[in-house]
């Protein structure tokens, strides 16, 4: 039997099938579009961090180059009379590869390029070695595992070869009695050869262990320990492809008693459960932190620069650990890796609307040093709780003592309060109100009291602070600590009666008349003495937001007034983007972009735009900052706003060329809202 082929029906036959394969392509590409940061070309380089809220990995530029391994709320002493300092770990991620006996270097590579994988959470690089192989390895702090990372590398080989890769521990200068070896684990059919070191801080405050493994599912490669070096090695044929991991752990004796069995531990663990198994952990652990993200339509840019502030804060803390966050995080040792204002005013707000449970580990914080900031105010002779102004682990005032912001920068405890009746007014878990909540907020509200003074004609001022303006030493009446304070005792009457109790009168007497001074034109003093001098940072227009106490005639006066105050130069990034919130509840749309832009555009750094504090600084990254950034966009051009009754969304505007934005997964309900250009 003959069959005639009819070729034009199979033509479009085909035709169809390739137009439905390429139209699913497009829209896979459409969905990642957003997802990764490619590195562009530059002379200069400022690293992008990967953490989990543990640890904290900095890829560096070199081949297989990481710089360091920072640990969260490891302190030591820097020097014997001297602060204490956030502490860098042993760094068990030291990898050098070669080809056919050559090392690999920058040198003989070709085609290196480098990108950050939000989605995964993987900081990837790939090059290739003139026509013998290509090579890629990926750089993960585990999001599963705190206390661990991974490094993935694959090497397909472009004709046959043999590759040897070794890898080393290295160890902080400041680290004495250092310690390094191999290990043999054995039990029963169980078998798994590390490296392992250890060492104590430089004045013995902590013990800390560190282990790393080869793992490969190739039967080809062979992997080999002695005292000094790890070594995984084999041959691979042309068109062939190895894939093989390492996976460092480091434990201190802040988080276990025993970190050098834990490291050891550790290790066994991801032996057991497969590297691979591990890994889909990672991944699912990012998968759901994802469920809250933001979506910008109309704009590639500024979506990567959104979500890439969203991953950097994602990193930096994690749910249960009952700890803050630093300004740089945990990418570096900037301002010793203490916990500032930072932490409740600009960094905790968009952690409260993404991921609820994340923001408590920053207010348990506090309240777990509260006895700390009692005994603070204590010895200034005041009442309630002093929170210090630079924490470390122990809760203590941190700051270098020949700063006075940890002796007149008081206006923190109200940050605190004001954070910790936020997470109440998100949840409504009256429980936790009741048994930490409350608690916290009414020793800061002792505090107020006993701090503020009455005047003779009966307001009240709050004198000899420094303000969010740290240009001005010793000013009366800084206009955000009095608001701030003002804010704090309105909530601590407001806890204190949803927990039962019957508030003193004298909070809502001292809220209702603290003083605020003017200048003849109405625009509101940073201090009594204020004369119009540049100042650092937002203080003033902190008052329209976020602690919503001024009218919009006032917000728009005070604004225009402080907009060219500001300290351009050297002042923190976090100042415009109060600005673009306020102007975006107004409705002022090119305004409120342009105050976007200006909180974070001009403190990028290449290769990968990372967040740097100034313009002109280049202390990466700057969590700070990113969290104001965010704060623009959530509830700025998002319009959301927390009430008694929870989240409520207003009227707001989009940049102009922005045509949608999408925020989901928000609070306790993972809800999703919302802003259009048909809405506005």
């Amino acid at each position: 039997m003959t069959v005639k082929y009819d070729f034009m029906k199979h033509f479009i036959y085909y035709l169809a099938l390739t137009f439905v394969a390429e139209l699913s392509i497009l829209q896979i590409h459409a969905q990642e579009k957003g997802w990764t940061i490619p590195a562009i070309d530059s002379k200069t380089y400022a690293g992008a961090p990967v953490a989990n809220g543990s640890i904290g990995i900095m890829p560096w530029k070199g081949l297989f180059e990481v710089k360091h391994v920072m640990l969260n709320s490891v302190f030591e002493r820097i020097s014997e009379r001297d602060v204490s300092r956030a502490q860098m770990g042993i760094n068990p991620f030291i990898v050098h590869l070669s080809i056919d006996n050559q090392s690999v270097n920058e040198a003989s590579v070709t085609d290196w390029k480098q990108a950050i994988d939000m989605k995964h959470a993987m900081h990837q690089t790939t090059f290739g070695i003139s026509e013998k192989a290509e090579v890629s390895y990926n750089i993960a702090a585990l999001g599963n595992l705190p206390h661990s990372g991974l490094i993935e590398v694959k090497i397909k080989a472009l004709k046959d070869l043999s590759f040897k890769c070794t890898n080393e521990m290295d160890f902080p200068n400041q680290f004495i009695n250092r310690y390094v070896g191999h290990k043999v684990l054995n039990d029963l059919e169980f078998h798994q050869t590390l490296m392992e070191a250890s060492a104590y801080t430089a004045y013995k405050t902590h013990l800390i262990a560190a282990s790393s493994a080869f793992f490969s599912t190739s039967s080809d490669v062979s992997i080999q320990c002695d005292d000094q070096t790890h070594l995984i090695s084999g041959n691979i044929k042309a068109g062939e492809t190895v894939l093989f991991y390492l996976v460092g752990t480091i434990c201190s004796s802040r988080d276990f008693k025993d970190p050098i069995g834990e490291v050891e531990r550790q290790v066994a663990y991801i032996s057991m459960t497969g590297v691979n198994k591990i890994l889909q952990g990672h991944y699912d652990y990012w998968a759901d932190l994802w469920t809250s993200d933001i979506i910008v339509e109309g704009d590639m840019q500024a979506q990567r620069d959104i979500r890439f502030a969203l991953f950097n804060l994602y990193s930096t803390i994690r749910k249960g650990s009952r700890l803050s966050v630093s300004p740089m995080g945990l990418s570096s040792q900037a301002y010793n890796g203490h916990v500032f204002w930072d932490s409740e005013l600009w960094m905790y707000p968009p952690l409260l609307y993404m991921h609820p449970q994340i923001a408590k580990s920053m207010i348990d914080y506090r309240f777990d040093r509260l006895g700390k900031a009692i005994q603070k105010a204590h010895a200034r002779g005041l009442e309630g709780a002093l929170f210090p102004w630079e924490s470390d682990d122990s809760g203590e005032e941190s700051t270098p003592t020949w700063c006075l912001t940890g002796v007149l920068e008081l206006h923190i405890s109200a940050d605190v309060a004001i954070a910790a009746f936020n997470y109440y007014q998100m949840t409504h878990d009256l429980q936790w109100l009741r048994t930490e909540g409350y608690p916290l907020i009414k020793e800061i509200a002792k505090f107020w009291v006993s701090k503020a003074e009455q005047n003779e004609d009966g307001s009240y001022s709050i004198n000899n602070v420094i303000g969010a303006d740290e240009y001005k030493h010793g000013a009366d009446d800084n206009a955000f600590t009095n608001g701030a304070a003002s804010v704090a005792l309105r909530y601590a009457s407001q806890a204190a009666s949803l927990c039962g109790e019957t508030p003193p009168i004298i909070w809502e007497k001292i809220a209702q008349n603290i003083r605020f001074s003017y200048l003849e034109n109405g625009v509101t003093k940073e201090h009594s003495t204020y004369h119009g001098e540049m100042i650092k940072q937002a203080d003033v227009t902190l008052l329209g937001y976020p602690l919503n106490i001024v009218s919009a005639e006032q917000q728009k006066k005070d604004l225009n007034y402080y907009a060219d105050k500001i300290d351009s130069i050297n002042g923190p990034a976090m100042s415009f983007s109060s600005y673009s919130i306020q102007y975006a509840r107004l409705g002022l749309a090119k305004k409120a972009y342009e105050a976007f832009r200006r909180s974070y555009k001009r403190n990028l750094r290449p290769p990968f735009n990372v967040f740097a504090e100034t313009p002109t600084s280049n202390n990466a990254y700057f969590c700070t900052g990113a969290g104001g950034m965010l704060q623009a966009v959530i509830c700025g051009f998002g319009g959301l706003d927390l009430t008694p009754s929870g989240i409520v969304q207003h009227k707001s505007v989009l940049p102009p060329h922005w045509t949608k934005l999408i925020i989901k997964g928000v609070g306790q309900n993972k809800e999703t809202f919302v802003v259009s250009k048909s809405r506005n």
